[in-house]
């Protein structure tokens, strides 16, 4: 049920411990609310293609990480264009794009298992009262529902579009909505099953 982003390497990316990539990976989205320039943005860009191509990821890996986001995206355009211009609406979505791009960078990189334990080190130096261990899990689960998620989409997409009802966004929506709730609760059960709560 709940797929792996995982894509195998051998890239320094690919060994450089996980919390190192999450800090990175903040910094970079910081930067790109700092600057609304059109220069910053193709420059952060072309660093993520770099990234990518260092990486060893192909084009389709980040077009599959920005396709279910297309209709978010295409709303908070919407939404800016009719309180600001389209200048500024292509900014906003252009950031979020690169952001996802990145955040992708890092899921795609990193094992699930390395990727808790980057967490869980970086929580250490919270307080003793903060539950690193549920946070840590919570994330985990929240990684790894985005492929599931995202299968669901395909599935409801093509049933629908059989029927002829692939443009109506509802019949889209109820259904996937309804299909990741059952999935959460299955996943819910699995857990108490386990004494997850225990953690």
């Amino acid at each position: 049920m709940l797929s792996e982003l995982y894509v195998p390497g051998d890239s320094f990316l690919h060994r450089m411990p996980p919390q190192y990539m999450l800090l990175a990976l903040a910094a970079f989205c910081t930067l790109l609310f700092l600057f609304s320039d059109w220069g910053v943005l193709a420059a952060a860009g072309l660093l993520v293609l770099v990234v990518y191509r260092v990486a060893g990821l192909r084009l389709h890996h980040a077009v599959t990480s920005v396709r279910p986001a297309f209709w978010v995206l295409a709303f908070i355009f919407a939404a800016h264009v009719l309180t600001t211009d389209i200048s500024q609406a292509a900014i906003v979505v252009v950031r979020f794009v690169l952001m996802i791009l990145a955040a992708s960078v890092v899921t795609l990189t990193t094992r699930t298992s390395e990727f808790v334990g980057g967490i869980e080190a970086m929580l250490n130096y919270a307080p003793a009262c903060v539950p690193t261990k549920r946070i840590a899990l919570a994330i985990t689960l929240t990684i790894r529902f985005i492929p599931s998620v995202r299968v669901i989409f395909t599935e409801v997409r093509m049933a629908q579009k059989t029927r002829g009802l692939d443009r109506n966004l509802t019949a889209t929506l109820v259904p996937l909505v309804v299909r990741t709730l059952r999935m959460a609760d299955q996943v819910s059960e699995a857990l108490e099953a386990r004494s997850a709560g225990k953690l």
